[in-house]
């Protein structure tokens, strides 16, 4: 009985990862399709899903991660020289290389882009802004989601008791935090990777 049952469940989780593997690779083709020889081969090396932060071992010592987060809604995270925050489905876009920093345990961290320092902020109404100097409104509480994305949540502000999210539309705009949920994909991020010769911020 043992062992049928453990056969069983062996082969539901294989399934599974094999269903899962399926979806994340028809959610970046997307992204590649209108791609350039050149734009191919820089996703190639910024597009390894960090699947170790799951271990919560970077969450010591004020860990430092240079990534791009991929929406679900198939689109870069950007903060451009304005402090602007949107949507980019280049992957060359040196405005969508992030810093992630953690400031505090329980997964609270602090996202900058690396070429605008502008840090990203959530204010009490769940407005996305640019900051260039850090604040309490740049902590996100970082959350890993069941389907191996993660979401990204105010530290600070919630609306009704409910958690404000970091999300992308589907047209790739900044959502506002209280149209948030965190079973919405537009709050599902992958954080993908960079070679450090790969990171264009010139």
């Amino acid at each position: 009985m043992h062992k049928w049952m453990l056969t069983w469940n062996l082969q539901n989780l294989f399934s599974g990862l094999y269903l899962h593997a399926i979806f994340l690779f028809g959610s970046v083709r997307v992204v590649y399709s209108d791609c350039t020889p050149e734009q191919l081969a820089a996703i190639m090396n910024c597009s390894r899903h960090e699947r170790h932060t799951r271990n919560y071992d970077y969450m010591e010592g004020g860990d430092v991660r240079i990534r791009q987060l991929f929406s679900r809604t198939q689109w870069f995270l950007t903060i451009d020289d304005n402090g602007n925050i949107s949507g980019t489905q280049d992957p060359t876009n040196c405005h969508s290389i992030l810093e992630i920093r953690t400031v505090s345990e329980g997964g609270i961290l602090a996202i900058k882009g690396v070429k605008s320092q502008y840090y990203i902020s959530m204010n009490k109404a769940g407005q996305l802004q640019g900051k260039r100097i850090y604040n309490e409104n740049c902590n996100f509480k970082e959350i890993f989601l069941e389907n191996y994305f993660n979401a990204y949540s105010s530290a600070k502000w919630t609306k009704n008791g409910k958690a404000m999210f970091i999300a992308l539309s589907q047209k790739g705009r900044p959502m506002r935090g209280k149209k948030t949920r965190r079973e919405h994909i537009a709050s599902h991020f992958i954080p993908m990777k960079c070679r450090e010769e790969e990171r264009r911020v010139d």
